[in-house]
């Protein structure tokens, strides 16, 4: 797993951003908002970025401009080493939307290999990516229903497939989990795990701060599009000032003895509580018992391995040329 503490002196950084800003204009071109404003950002190789922010502060319109869809006022800006927009650099990025745009005719393994003959890959290698894709999103069973008969949950698994068809280095996913269950939250949140684990850089804006902390190594949050604060999720969210001690269940008389000694010791025990689960690991618990025993459904199943070819060797599985 990359080290997100490593020295970044000695590395290209994916994605960097110098004093980055845009301002939209009215029709006589006066400074109408000011969306981005002198945004300084560095996001390394491998890590998982999180782009966090109200409404308003600035994070779609930076992903915009790391697409290429607008264009900087000022600043500099470069990712993967070249500039927004260069196709050659476009072909290197995923990118999941926040809202899913998908031809609504075609169904689901129609949409994969569609998207990847888009980027030249040659027609055995995008049947294959696609059924290894469909399977990793917990897709198989429905690969022939149009898109426009699955719920809005499976319709983001597929625009999350479709973001990896390329087998992208950096991947951008706006909102992953919109409209999921906490089933395909969960199971997304393990993919950008798995990612990871193969050297991919993702961004991820979500404003579900909980899943953003379970997968991000480092966070910057925007507010007025700038940059607030930036650094790694345990150096933001740590309390110095306190200290968290973990027992087995203690019964009156031992708390009562803590809180004592404590008190003996100048300490002040601000709580002594059981520690309970969160509902998320309840809900999956239930519907791993029922699946367990053999209930039935009709909505996407278990998500199956990372497919095969992100990753790789990009050399020996782009699967560019031959037949389309």
């Amino acid at each position: 797993m990359p080290d997100p503490a490593r020295d970044r002196s000695t590395s290209r950084p994916a994605v960097e951003c110098r004093g980055l800003r845009k301002v939209f204009r009215d029709f006589w071109l006066r400074p109408r908002v000011v969306a981005v404003d002198g945004l300084d950002l560095r996001i390394e190789p491998g890590e998982v970025f999180g782009l966090l922010g109200p409404n308003g502060s600035g994070k779609s319109t930076t992903i915009k401009l790391l697409l290429g869809l607008l264009f900087p006022s000022a600043g500099e800006l470069s990712l993967l080493g070249g500039r927004p927009g260069d196709p050659g650099v476009l072909a290197r990025i995923g990118y999941l939307p926040e809202e899913s745009h998908l031809y609504p005719f075609l169904d689901g393994a129609e949409i994969l290999e569609f998207t990847g003959r888009l980027f030249g890959v040659a027609a055995p290698e995008r049947r294959r990516r696609a059924e290894e894709l469909l399977d990793m999103v917990g897709l198989p069973d429905v690969r022939g229903r149009p898109v426009e008969q699955y719920s809005k949950g499976m319709q983001r698994r597929i625009g999350l497939a479709q973001s990896l068809v390329n087998d992208p280095e950096l991947l951008i996913l706006d909102e992953p989990t919109n409209g999921l269950d906490p089933i395909g939250t969960r199971q997304v949140k393990d993919v950008i795990r798995a990612l990871r684990d193969r050297g991919k850089t993702v961004i991820v804006t979500s404003h579900l701060l909980s899943d953003v902390e379970e997968v991000c190594d480092r966070v910057a949050i925007l507010y007025g599009g700038r940059c607030r604060v930036v650094g790694t999720v345990d150096e933001l969210l740590d309390r110095a000032e306190r200290s968290l001690l973990e027992t087995d269940r203690l019964d009156a008389n031992a708390e009562g003895a803590i809180r004592r000694r404590c008190a003996e010791l100048g300490i002040a025990v601000h709580r002594i509580d059981a520690p309970r689960r969160n509902l998320e690991s309840l809900f999956l618990e239930i519907v791993r018992t029922a699946r367990a025993e053999g209930a039935e459904t009709s909505g996407a199943r278990e998500t199956g391995a990372l497919a095969s070819f992100l990753g790789g060797d990009r050399a020996g599985t782009s699967g560019r040329g031959g037949e389309r």
